[in-house]
């Protein structure tokens, strides 16, 4: 690890012993009937066959600084493979201040991602939940969240999206490569983190360019910034930054909305078309879906912009780099589609993307070893039984998706680069799960695949490149140290 990583580490180091501290002075783990509950819970079932076996650490710290610091090693599992070894596949632990009950068992996380919220209702640290809010589409439950997921799913499945997908990954793409020099190193994770938003505005709330998009991008990256910042929200802080750049952005957003009920109450525009997701919600004839509630979840749904889809995108391209023979089969496919193309006259349409064979393999790929979403949280509502352990109520669980999707018991040579891998086998198993599973499985799945796809063919029909060394870093969030320089020649 080098100077810049190790004092980056010891940062984080600080920054949890403070919010422990800060959760301390605050009383939210001091109260003698939660330290009870957690007694009563180790003592009736550490012994027992059923209660997962493991560690709570150290006093107030947990063991959060050894899973922070495995997770920002080269090796990040070191963590979950030592207990592994030692309690088995689930296991108990206590990180980031909560008791949690830890899983690299497929069968167990996918028995409980799929579980409803009388058993596990969604877990986030304290400052995520007061940046979301509690009208979030990723903390509502019931039915008013499958109503919201079912309407955005179902729009961001749909056919015409895909197609203006296609048109604005085209756009943005051009301009943004028509640019690129030769005589300087494209920032490739920039370059996807910019076209991705671009694209996301403008399927949530028809915004694509100009001030407006500028001004939006710009609070946006002021608002997640406090994702993993202090829970203080006072004048100055990150969190009180990052909460005023919401309400900023919210009221951004209510004024699209206002101008949409008055352009529809007009008869201005074509009502009977949904152009982007809040035209989906606005028809929706339920009450609670208020404009308020829409614009907040406007701004939560931006995230995957700025995070998942880029980091797909970039390790993609990372891990192609790394492998010639992968790259010239995923660019002989490309190059062959776009001759027939150019031979018939025709457009490329998004199932022609989809339908690349090999292109989707890399990208299967690279969601199973890059693990752009490395666990899920979830907190249980009683006492939860499930292939023979015992989740306490009040506990969190974390599903550690990268164990599993690393795991030799699942794939041979798990480290390896192998998108032949797929080619006899099915994607839809428990050991394959990137986005997450069951009533909140990401509804922008299909949009991922498409997106990098897209950009997949584009960047290889174009351009030969060369990858400078770069690392992964996996924590907090997954990303290239360097932003992955690449030097481009045109072809």
């Amino acid at each position: 690890m080098d100077i810049s990583s190790s004092l980056l580490l010891l940062s984080f180091v600080l920054f949890v012993i403070i919010i422990f501290i800060f959760n301390k002075i605050n009383g939210l783990r001091t109260s003698s009937v939660s330290k009870k509950k957690l007694t009563d819970h180790v003592s009736t079932h550490s012994y027992g066959p059923r209660f997962p076996q493991g560690s709570l650490g150290w006093p107030i710290l947990g063991e959060t600084i050894e899973f922070v610091s495995s997770a920002y090693s080269d090796y990040p599992e070191s963590f979950m493979d030592k207990r592994q070894l030692m309690y088995g596949r689930v296991f108990k632990s206590h990180i980031f201040g909560t008791a949690t009950i830890v899983s690299t068992d497929a069968e167990v996380n996918k028995a409980v991602l799929q579980s409803d919220s009388t058993a596990f209702v969604p877990f986030y640290p304290k400052t995520v939940r007061e940046l979301m809010g509690k009208s979030s589409i990723l903390l509502i439950n019931g039915s008013l969240h499958r109503r919201f997921h079912g309407l955005v799913g179902s729009f961001l499945k749909s056919p015409p999206l895909k197609a203006q997908i296609v048109r604005d990954m085209h756009k943005f793409l051009s301009e943004s490569m028509d640019l690129w020099s030769e005589d300087q190193p494209v920032l490739l994770q920039d370059v996807s983190k910019n076209v991705a938003f671009k694209v996301l505005a403008k399927a949530l709330i028809s915004v694509e360019k100009g001030e407006e998009l500028e001004e939006l991008k710009e609070e946006f990256e002021q608002f997640i910034r406090g994702l993993m910042s202090l829970p203080i929200n006072l004048p100055g802080t990150q969190l009180h930054r990052s909460l005023q750049a919401k309400k900023k952005m919210v009221k951004q957003v209510e004024k699209i909305i206002g101008d949409k009920v008055r352009r529809a109450k007009n008869k201005e525009e074509d009502g009977a078309v949904a152009k982007d997701v809040v035209d989906v919600l606005l028809k929706d004839s339920s009450e609670k879906l208020t404009h308020n509630l829409i614009a907040n979840n406007m701004i939560d749904m931006m995230i995957p912009g700025h995070d998942s889809v880029p980091v797909l995108i970039t390790l993609a391209v990372k891990f192609l780099s790394d492998s010639p023979t992968a790259l010239h089969f995923l660019t002989e496919e490309n190059m062959e589609l776009k001759s027939l193309k150019e031979l018939t006259g025709e457009q490329l349409y998004w199932n022609d993307y989809l339908s690349l064979p090999f292109t989707q393999k890399v990208i299967t790929e690279t969601l199973r070893m890059g693990n752009v979403i490395i666990g899920v949280m979830r907190k249980a509502m009683k006492d939860v039984e499930i292939k023979g352990y015992v989740i306490p109520k009040g506990w969190c669980f974390l599903a550690y998706l990268r164990s599993v999707h690393l795991d030799k018991l699942h794939y041979d040579s798990p480290y390896k680069f192998n998108p032949w891998r797929w080619q006899e086998r099915d994607m839809n198993t428990s050991s394959f799960s990137p986005f997450g599973g069951g009533q909140r499985l990401c509804p922008g799945l299909d949009l991922a695949r498409l997106e990098a796809s897209i950009f997949l063919h584009h960047l290889v029909t174009r351009f030969r490149w060369v990858a400078e060394e770069d690392t992964i870093i996996n924590f907090p969030t997954v990303h290239m140290k360097n932003k992955l320089p690449i030097w481009i020649k045109r072809r």
